[in-house]
């Protein structure tokens, strides 16, 4: 039985959508980007979102936004995927990292001991789609002492008076923290809609402006459109208009625009979002969570609790006493049942870029251990009850044979 990773879930539905973009005769940014704008701003009852070409243009655009620069340091999970930690190299500040707990997120506790006078922003990552501990975080970077430390550069910087917290919650469109959907927790929140996340539009990302107690949220979404425009001053459909051909250049800016040919997919996807794909992910879930439960060697990822509850994106199963080499050797058995699993993620000191920036990965031991264990599983609103089952009954047979070979 051959089960594929993560395909995108394709309907007609959504081939409708994109013909009628493409009939349109509009197919950059134009209505379709709007609409879907308004519709992610409404589900995650925030004032603006924007959306960008990728979450990982969303991070930079608002690294850029806040002025972070060389000499600046934000901090980041040692655990999560490279683009969190690259989007600080672009802007020649440094990434401070830091790292997790046993669910995954990013140790509160050392956080608060990474944090200097040179200290811009906090990138939280909402790692496989189950939020992080907002108030905590929030309550942290509003501290009398922490407030202290904080030296501002820029008008935005003095406007805030504290260290921003960006969340990294490409995994987490449809997560809920306290009763609200993920998107207004934090001053910033950045969404992925790559095509393996759980709602994709082929490449493409949101940013979700939720800081309007401090900014004019209108006009800081003007900001980000123009540098996401190359600092051009209007965009497609504005020059449009008649006698409307002309802007201006104000700055450097950057290629960050969804076009509407791909917005088309997340608006087709997202009327069936809360409907189907998310209770679909969650039966998924909590199948595996039963067929896993009784074996000892199965550790479990946390995914509720009484103030979260996750999008289900990604399933990490993780197998305890085991190498890092037994685990690829399990990968291994997997694949040669063709069934796909994969690996989430590799630690961000394990890579050649950033071990030769002098980030060690004995300075992150529950990274380590975590990574070493863990193997995620097929998670898609299109697999089968049967599909489960049998990767189920594939990776326990795998791993008792690996203990079993460890035991003699």
């Amino acid at each position: 039985m051959k089960i594929p990773f993560s395909p995108p879930y394709i309907d007609q539905d959504i081939l409708d959508e994109v013909m009628d973009a493409l009939k349109s005769g509009w197919i950059t940014t134009g209505p379709k980007t709007k609409q879907f704008e308004r519709d992610i701003a409404e589900y995650c009852g925030v004032p603006k979102v924007l959306c960008v070409n990728s979450a990982t243009a969303g991070l930079e655009l608002m690294l850029r936004w806040y002025g972070v620069k060389e000499g600046d340091e934000v901090i980041v999970p040692a655990y999560t995927y490279s683009a969190t930690a690259n989007v600080v190299l672009h802007c020649g500040a440094t990434p401070v990292m830091v790292d997790i707990q046993d669910n995954f997120l990013i140790d509160l506790e050392k956080i608060e001991a990474a944090i200097t006078p040179k200290t811009k922003v906090i990138i939280p990552v909402d790692i496989f789609g189950y939020p992080c501990d907002f108030d905590k975080l929030m309550a942290l970077v509003q501290r009398a002492d922490i407030k202290a430390k904080f030296h501002p550069n820029t008008e935005e910087q003095k406007t805030l008076g504290r260290i921003m917290i960006l969340d990294d919650a490409a995994h987490s469109v449809g997560a809920a923290y306290k009763g609200k959907k993920v998107g207004s927790q934090a001053d910033a929140v950045v969404f992925s809609f790559h095509a393996v996340k759980n709602l994709t539009t082929a490449e493409g990302g949101a940013i979700c402006l939720a800081f309007d107690q401090y900014f004019d949220v209108e006009n800081v979404y003007r900001q980000l459109n123009i540098k996401s425009l190359h600092g051009q001053t209007k965009d497609a459909m504005s020059k449009t208009q008649t006698g409307a051909w002309r802007y201006d250049i104000v700055e450097a800016g950057y290629k960050f625009n969804m076009p509407d040919v791909l917005a088309a997919i997340g608006l087709a996807t997202m009327k069936k979002y809360e409907s189907y794909i998310l209770p679909r992910r969650k039966e998924i879930f909590e199948r595996y969570t039963a067929g896993f439960s009784k074996y000892e060697w199965a550790q479990l990822p946390e995914y509720y609790n009484a103030d979260k509850v996750s999008c289900y994106h990604v399933f990490p199963l993780r197998i305890k006493n085991i190498t890092e080499a037994e685990r690829d050797a399990l990968i291994d058995k997997m694949a040669a049942a063709e069934v796909s699993v994969n690996v989430h993620f590799q630690p961000l000191p394990l890579l050649t870029l950033y071990k030769n920036l002098g980030y060690k990965m004995s300075d992150y031991p529950n990274s380590w251990d975590h990574y070493s264990r863990e193997i995620s599983l097929p998670v898609y609103p299109n697999l089968t009850e049967e599909q489960v089952d049998f990767v189920i009954h594939t990776m326990v047979n795998a791993v008792e044979s690996i203990l079993a070979a460890k035991s003699v």
